[in-house]
């Protein structure tokens, strides 16, 4: 199953509405074949082994990450792919929480095949966790992902910012852009830094960008709306119609969303986003805007960089803003972190959902 997880890792960042899935097939104590999917649309993870294995795979038993499909989508069942090429035992990880989807363990198990589900269900769950969310609960995965000096600060008081953290650490954040599907930032990011909001790593792919601009304020001649991809505008429902359309003209797409306490309703668009296919988010903004995600409980993971700096200043913006708590059993705790030094940056990283409860 290990093996089947660093398969179903190649496709990160690339098979969305589906999940990365791995597959091996092993007969009498040797691989035989062993694949991912690559993209939706193309063949399951579980094809690419049992064509990888072809012969060999009368008897063996298939690994695989997530449970095998079991109904006619863009692509046949995995389950009659399994059944074809004689496999005798299958070795689930996750169960399909997709109604469409879900049945396969227990089809397989009513042909005669050994069955068994629950293997690295903590490390599977992990892998397809932007998947899991959005069938579960509607909404994509979001990770807050910010770069700070240690003691908590995103610039001085001036708003000097280039660079707290190392090349390291930035080069991993491009890392997080080649496999979230969506990055999202607020109208100050743009007017501060112009950002290009791509991803550079050779081979990468640059994720959705999402501005959130309330009144659509922002030109639409702004880096961000002028590199290579998708960009998206959520702003409010009484944002102005001829700022509409000069969005479009620039080929802009723009959302209207309803409003809440005077801002956009970042529900509605996670919502949104994830009818349209984006599993994840990620989340780059300034102090407001994680504030703002913090505050309305939407947070899944977090990517905090920290620099060899101390800034201070009483009026240097924190990481995150918002109301915050009033209570510090009501803050928002992390459940299992791990700590990763990047040259001379550090990058802490963990859960505020844990992905094998999204069952």
């Amino acid at each position: 199953m290990r093996l089947a997880l660093r398969e179903g890792r190649k496709g990160l960042g690339r098979t969305s509405p589906n999940p990365p899935v791995g597959a091996v097939v092993v007969k009498d104590g040797k691989v035989v074949g062993k694949g991912y999917h690559r993209r939706a649309g193309t063949p399951h993870a579980e094809v690419h082994a049992l064509r990888e294995a072809g012969e060999a795979a009368r008897g063996a038993t298939i690994y695989v990450t997530l449970e095998p499909c079991n109904h006619h989508g863009r692509t046949p069942p995995c389950t009659e792919a399994i059944l074809s090429a004689g496999i005798r035992r299958v070795v689930i990880s996750c169960r399909d929480p997709n109604p469409k989807a879900r049945g396969g363990a227990e089809y397989l198990a009513s042909c005669g095949l050994e069955v068994e589900t629950g293997v690295l269900l903590k490390e599977c769950a992990t892998l397809c966790r932007f998947f899991l969310k959005v069938a579960t609960r509607k909404f994509p995965w979001v990770l807050s992902k910010a770069a700070m000096s240690l003691d908590g600060r995103i610039a001085t008081r001036t708003g000097d910012s280039k660079w707290i953290t190392g090349e390291a650490a930035r080069r991993y954040g491009h890392r997080l852009r080649n496999i979230y599907d969506a990055i999202l930032v607020g109208k100050g990011t743009v007017l501060a830094d112009d950002p290009a909001l791509t991803c550079r790593l050779k081979g990468g792919r640059n994720p959705v960008r999402i501005i959130l601009d309330t009144s659509l304020s922002l030109s639409p001649r702004a880096r961000v709306f002028r590199e290579e991809g998708r960009a998206i505008v959520w702003c409010g429902e009484e944002a102005p119609a001829s700022k509409e359309a000069l969005f479009r003209e620039h080929g802009v797409s723009v959302w209207r969303l309803p409003l809440r306490e005077g801002r956009v309703d970042l529900e509605a668009g996670l919502l949104r986003a994830a009818e349209e296919g984006l599993l994840s988010v990620l989340v780059e903004g300034g102090a407001k805007v994680h504030g703002a995600f913090f505050d309305a409980g939407l947070v899944d993971e977090i990517a905090f960089f920290y620099g060899p700096l101390v800034i201070g200043g009483e009026e240097a913006p924190a990481a995150v803003g918002g109301r915050g708590p009033l209570k510090l059993s009501e803050a928002r705790r992390v459940g299992e972190f791990r700590l990763r030094r990047l040259e001379d940056s550090f990058l802490v990283e963990g859960f505020l959902t844990d992905p094998a409860t999204l069952q």
